[in-house]
């Protein structure tokens, strides 16, 4: 298993409750949690040991807008703030919740380690596009479908969404299983890496029952809800086979 290159690995002792930002708005436990997932993609991109990626993931031959992509497109590293900028605004225009920025960051590692790929200039924004796009649906009790997305990037075709989205969950070999104690090392380490770079990250306790609910939202009848036709969306994930896996190998 594959240490990630943005956490300390520290040891944590158990407890009985698990500190979460369990807000529902943009506040400020929202905004934190976000800069500290930016930071750990940052990282993430900056240390990558190579430059592996698939097609679906790039910005070139799928651009996420009308502008044009740079030639050097490939080869600047995004900023902090950019990758920041780029997660906030989805989750600010979708109303997403700390809770689905942490599980974001799941399975885009769960992606890096399964498909062998590394995220970097060419690739990031549609690799986490992805993740947000599985993640919003899997722990969100308001799911956002992919016609709504793209009425926040509009200038992306619904069609080039859903594949993204179906390429992306393959790929994961449909594990969207996040257990409640994978969810809390990735907390505390967001938490460390938070502290490391000056950001505050407040405290708020996750019940034992809402603990018992994440897990429960990311089992296979979760997959029915991705994979079923939507009213509201062409060329959707119609006949997908769901894979009932509850194994968990990451990047952790």
């Amino acid at each position: 298993m594959t240490t990630s290159p943005w956490n300390s690995l520290k040891k944590y002792s158990s407890c009985s409750t698990i500190y979460i930002d369990d807000s529902t708005v943009s506040q400020p436990n929202l905004k934190n949690t976000i800069k500290a997932v930016a930071f750990a993609i940052y990282f993430h991109i900056k240390n990558r040991e190579d430059n592996h990626t698939l097609e679906v993931f790039d910005e070139k031959l799928h651009p996420l807008s009308r502008e044009t992509v740079p030639d050097d497109y490939d080869k600047r590293d995004p900023e902090h703030k950019t990758i920041y900028r780029f997660v906030r605004n989805l989750f600010s225009a979708a109303q997403l919740t700390a809770e689905c920025a942490i599980v974001t960051l799941v399975y885009l590692e769960r992606l890096l380690h399964y498909a062998e790929i590394d995220i970097m200039p060419s690739n990031w924004k549609r690799i986490v596009l992805g993740a947000i796009l599985l993640s919003s649906k899997v722990w969100d009790d308001q799911a956002v479908w992919n016609v709504d997305y793209c009425q926040i990037l509009k200038d992306i075709a619904v069609e080039d969404m859903n594949e993204l989205e179906r390429q992306f969950l393959e790929m994961l070999q449909f594990n969207i299983n996040v257990p409640s104690s994978v969810y809390a090392k990735y907390y505390f380490d967001l938490r460390d890496l938070a502290d490391a770079n000056e950001l505050s990250f407040p405290l708020e306790p996750l019940s034992k029952e809402r603990a018992l609910k994440l897990e429960a939202l990311s089992r296979e009848e979760t997959l029915d809800r991705i994979s079923k036709p939507l009213l509201v969306r062409s060329n959707s994930l119609d006949g997908m086979t769901t894979n009932p896996r509850h194994s968990v190998a990451i990047i952790s």
